[in-house]
């Protein structure tokens, strides 16, 4: 990551622990990166990073700051959709800047893409991959080598996924926020595209029953591939007699009309990769996981795709 100007801003929460943010500027110093942080502990509003128009402030301050090259949520957790209308994503687009974060920011990527069709990054966060005790080098080398381009690579782990070889541009996120955006201005799924989705602390059940909304819709109409990451932090009860996520998967695999594949690093997990949101993407599996290749996404040297 040597030599990235980065901006830290707080569009969604606070940091839980100030100490911890000030291990995460650390991180990012040592990875040789210049850190411009617009969020202020003291400036925090009840479960926010801001009140609102501070949170925007934070944002709109970062895009039009000269010296960053990378705009960085702080962390998710909720608030993005209180500012969704009044963001100027024109003059983000326009800031050339590289906008990264997932699941709560997820609000972000979809809004940019809709109002502009500028592509970002599904990409991590301060507060929840840079402050770990051990610095995971996966996050690190995946965030680095993404945002210099010019393709990307991601090689996902796993068995029993079907044999799949195709192309389309890459979209998805927070499975939880793109419900929460289903037919709103901010919704943009992208025609014959490939679908990944992420959450925590979702039963598996509710898994199921967002990405039906998903499907009943339309938003799924047309896409080439569903890529699931981590769904984790969910605990199961006696009633569910058996219905556990390898149940909800086979229940998806044998409703969906495209095929579903699990295995993706992506999510509330250590070992994050970083996708290019909107970049021309080929999947294609084997029978001990996938590989993803993304390419016609901005990078460090050519912003402006």
């Amino acid at each position: 990551m040597n030599q990235i100007a980065i901006a830290i801003v707080a569009p969604s929460g606070s940091a839980l622990d100030d100490d911890a943010l000030a291990r995460g500027i650390a991180r990012l110093e040592q990875q040789g990166c210049t850190v411009h942080n617009y969020y202020q502990p003291a400036d925090k509003y009840q479960r926010f990073g801001g009140t609102d128009a501070g949170r925007l402030g934070q944002l709109e301050a970062a895009a039009r700051d000269p010296d960053v090259q990378v705009v960085m949520a702080l962390r998710g957790s909720y608030g993005l959709s209180r500012i969704l209308p009044r963001i100027d994503f024109r003059a983000m687009a326009d800031s050339g800047k590289l906008f990264v974060g997932y699941s709560d920011f997820t609000a972000f990527h979809m809004g940019l893409m809709a109002a502009t069709g500028r592509k970002s990054f599904a990409g991590p966060m301060v507060c929840a991959d840079l402050i770990r005790d051990e610095p995971v080098a996966y996050t690190l080398d995946q965030f680095s080598a993404c945002l210099r381009g010019p393709t990307h690579a991601v090689r996902g782990s796993a068995t029993g996924n079907p044999a799949v070889d195709v192309e389309g541009r890459l979209w998805g996120g927070n499975l939880a926020m793109l419900n929460h955006l289903l037919g709103t201005p901010y919704f943009a799924p992208i025609a014959g595209g490939i679908v990944f989705i992420e959450d925590i602390n979702e039963h598996p059940y509710r898994v199921e029953r967002m990405v039906l909304q998903l499907l009943y819709a339309g938003a799924l109409d047309g896409q080439r591939a569903l890529v699931l990451g981590d769904f984790s932090g969910y605990r199961l009860a006696p009633f569910d007699n058996g219905y556990d996520f390898d149940a909800m998967l086979a229940y998806l695999r044998a409703t969906l009309p495209i095929p579903v594949l699990t295995g993706l690093p992506f999510g509330h997990v250590k070992h994050h990769c970083t996708l290019p949101y909107g970049g021309l993407a080929r999947l294609t599996s084997d029978a001990e996981g996938f590989d993803l290749t993304v390419g016609d996404y901005p990078t460090l040297a050519q912003p402006y795709l």
